[in-house]
């Protein structure tokens, strides 16, 4: 029988929430959602920061609070790889763990939440073990908002074992020499896998990187350089060529400095675990992480480091449900890597197996389950003793005895009615309000579902330079036959909503205008969410060089949604 679960990945600037049908040893997504945070959790109180964000998915997508696997980001961890004796018995064992920790975790162990897992032999006959801690103020803290906010916690994992997880489980692992590097917000994590051998570190060198650096170059906000960055970044291949847009060329090379920045972390860690733990030289790169998504992101990674660069797809091992938006699925795939590893692990398939669970946790969930048996035996005592007093009474203290009650009824009736009454006219004034609130984030969705749907549907190559909405307002006289009736003609007015978007590309030399714009258009119109066309003023760019120049066309595109205009 299918049994759901949430997972619940905590970013440094964004939450995903994500719900799966578990049967066997499979998962499968039936519904996800995603919200920023109003700041990092380490900046503050965790409840105030992270259930608000819970309950916007949760009112939003519809998405039940219950049983919750959270990862934990991989600079809250402490993780540690030690080669440990096998001989001695598990008690043992567990002291040379526990030595372990004290000897590699810079904090007293008692304030510590520590999980081990076995992965295999060293060569020399010890176990290669996979030791985690976090704080344990940390980690209650977060567990005590998710409580908060109507989840129960039953998992706490790592978000870079997590996506280790889903890697090991797809269809790239065949046990060759792997790096997964999961690019956030505020850091990336870089998981070197080959065989049983896994290396683990978190890069602080990120998505806000980008940002901050882009903010510097254009002496602009965060909230501005960060709009830039989800809108036009890309990163440059470098040489001689410069895009035509001065600021999109300024934010190109600034994509392009901190991904180098980033590669020399990586070539660091490669060379560290070929040195340190005996390892081979990767043969293949895996991207996953909300800010691996910038365009040419991985042809910079392949060429610098000269080896295969692929995306981790989480659907090629979790599939996903009919009631999923598939174009929303493409664009977010690359954010739900740790919700389908924890997924996996939730469902008894994964491969890394850790649980920073802190015992106060687990006293208070053992401690609950136990109320309904001694309810159930208080209830009995009561029934007892109300049984006893029932035959020792007489006849005509039963009289007066339900005369008090029914009077003492009567009063309690009058006083719910009139509480009814004040929570139905509550109720009414509530429903209003979260009307008007439904009202104001379904306009603001509209937006973000009109942006994603043409980055998604975009064929490769191009990508959108500028983008404005627009009205058309006309006037239209009356009908003809209103005007044989003897009736004054009355004009109507009709107002036609696009948005006028800009999109650029290389092409390649010899393809006209037709060759470059109806590709692009095809694509757009076989969502059957857009409606394109192309006025006598915008025209594509048709400068041929050689080399090649860059292209531009714009394109007015009408939205519509469930066949109408919205």
């Amino acid at each position: 029988m299918a049994k759901k679960i949430l997972t619940l990945n905590i970013g440094a600037s964004e939450i995903e929430l994500a719900e799966y049908e578990t049967g066997g040893r499979s998962a499968r997504l039936v519904n996800y959602g995603t919200a920023q945070l109003a700041a990092p959790l380490d900046s503050g109180d965790p409840e105030t920061i992270l259930v608000p964000a819970l309950m916007e998915i949760v009112r939003t997508k519809g998405i039940r609070p219950g049983k919750v696997a959270v990862s934990l980001s991989g600079q809250m961890v402490f993780p540690r790889f030690a080669a440990i004796a096998a001989a001695g018995g598990a008690d043992r064992f567990e002291q040379l763990v526990r030595y372990e920790v004290e000897q590699n975790i810079p904090f007293p162990i008692d304030e510590m939440v520590c999980d081990h897992q076995v992965l295999g032999e060293t060569e020399s006959g010890d176990k290669a073990v996979l030791i985690v801690a976090a704080k344990v103020e940390q980690v209650e803290a977060l567990t005590t908002a998710l409580t908060a906010a109507g989840f129960s916690p039953e998992i706490v994992g790592v978000a870079p074992f997590a996506v280790t997880n889903l890697f090991l489980a797809g269809p790239g692992n065949d046990g060759s020499c792997a790096v997964v590097l999961d690019i956030g917000a505020k850091t990336t994590s870089l998981v070197i896998v080959e065989g049983e051998k896994i290396y683990n570190r978190s890069i602080p060198v990120a998505g806000n990187a980008i940002t901050k650096d882009i903010a510097q170059a254009l002496g602009c906000t965060i909230e501005e350089a960060e709009a830039y960055k989800c809108e036009n970044a890309y990163v440059s291949m470098g040489g001689v060529m410069e895009d035509e847009d001065e600021t999109l060329d300024r934010i190109s090379k600034v994509c392009r400095a901190v991904m180098t920045r980033l590669h020399a972390e990586i070539s660091r860690s490669i060379n560290f675990y070929r040195s340190q733990q005996g390892g081979s030289v990767p043969s293949k790169l895996w991207l996953t992480g909300g800010s691996s998504v910038i365009p040419q992101l991985a042809e910079f990674f392949q060429d610098s480091l000269q080896i295969e660069v692929e995306y981790l797809n989480p659907f090629a091992v979790v599939s996903a449900g009919s009631g999923v938006d598939a174009g929303a699925l493409e664009a977010d795939a690359s954010k739900l890597a740790a919700t389908a590893g924890l997924a996996l692990q939730a469902a008894g398939s994964g491969a890394i197996n850790l649980n920073l669970m802190p015992q106060s946790i687990l006293d208070a969930k053992a401690e609950a389950a136990r109320i309904p048996f001694v309810g159930i035996g208080a209830a009995g005592l009561v029934a007892a003793a109300v049984i006893a007093w029932m035959s020792a009474s007489s006849a005509a203290q039963k009289v007066m005895d339900r005369i008090e009650p029914a009077q003492r009824a009567a009063a309690t009736v009058q006083k719910i009615k009139s509480d009814c009454d004040k929570a139905k006219k509550d109720f009414e004034q509530a429903k209003k309000d979260a009307d008007a609130l439904c009202g104001q984030l379904a306009r603001r969705d509209w937006t973000l579902l009109k942006v994603k749907t043409v980055r998604a549907a975009i064929p490769s190559g191009f990508w959108i330079s500028s983008w404005q909405d627009k009205e058309e307002k006309t006037v239209v006289e009356e009908e003809p036959q209103s005007r044989r009736r003897g009736k004054k003609a009355k004009p109507a007015e009709t107002v036609r909503r696009y948005s006028s978007v800009t999109f650029r590309c290389w092409p390649e030399p010899g393809k006209g205008q037709t060759d470059i714009i109806r590709p692009l258009i095809d694509a757009l119109e076989a969502t059957g969410f857009c409606k394109c066309s192309v006025s006598k003023n915008d025209k594509v760019s048709m400068d041929f060089g050689t080399p090649p120049r860059l292209r531009q066309c714009t394109i007015q595109i009408e939205f519509k949604e469930g066949g109408e205009e919205r």
